[in-house]
């Protein structure tokens, strides 16, 4: 069973290296790298963009866009002009739209991690993990619909496959169904809040009483399968 310290971002020592500094728990390198196999057979080269984060690069995330050192993005992920008008409660939910809580991101877990094909991405185009890039007309549309028929078989779906009213659709984002169906049971609002003790969480005093809230609309409100 994953505890506290695992699911919230403060230990990686039930980690394996994936690939480069990918690390996730080993039954989900020991299924990514099955499905990785499947996917080359067609001709895709699925590799990972993002895998584990800690609870301290979460929390830099998180404070460095709260404290406007990093762009805010309205609900359509076009930048805000005028972010610094915004109230607390705002800006909270703000950054909620794009990205999770420290202590509360699935990319703590050793489940989850964003994938791309860099194959796929035109030469001199970076990497934005954005929707259009994934969907019809992308540069990864084609790898988008093979995962759609395929994860499922090395136990991989989409928490973010659809806009839920919460966080925003993220079709690069691939859980490994045992491990963080079990960790999202598993992760309360009082394990949350407890790994946010003698850490300056931006915005804090607000979240802590809107954290229930925030569990239903952002953390527990994802598609399950």
């Amino acid at each position: 069973m994953m505890t506290p310290a695992m699911l919230t971002g403060q230990t990686d020592r039930h980690l394996v290296v994936l690939s480069g500094s990918h690390r996730l728990q080993p039954n989900a390198v020991s299924a990514f790298k099955g499905l990785q196999q499947a996917a080359k057979l067609q001709g895709f080269n699925l590799q990972p963009a993002s895998s584990f984060r800690d609870f301290d690069r979460q929390l830099m995330i998180w404070n460095g866009k709260f404290n406007g050192e990093r762009p805010l993005l309205d609900r359509e992920g076009q930048p805000l002009q005028d972010s610094g008008a915004l109230t607390v409660a705002e800006r909270c939910e703000t950054i909620l739209r794009w990205s999770a809580l420290p202590g509360a991101s699935r990319h703590h877990w050793g489940s989850d991690l964003d994938i791309y094909d860099p194959d796929l991405l035109p030469a001199g185009a970076k990497l934005r993990l954005e929707p259009q890039e994934y969907l019809s007309g992308g540069y990864f549309a084609a790898l988008t619909a093979w995962l759609d028929n395929h994860m499922d078989e090395y136990g991989f779906y989409r928490p973010y496959a659809h806009d839920r009213g919460g966080v925003a659709m993220e079709p690069w984002h691939l859980s490994f169904r045992p491990l963080a169906q079990e960790a999202q049971q598993l992760l309360t609002p009082d394990i949350v809040l407890s790994s946010w003790k003698e850490r300056v969480v931006a915005g804090s005093s607000w979240l802590a009483l809107q954290m229930p809230a925030i569990f239903r609309r952002y953390i527990g409100n994802v598609d399950k399968e």
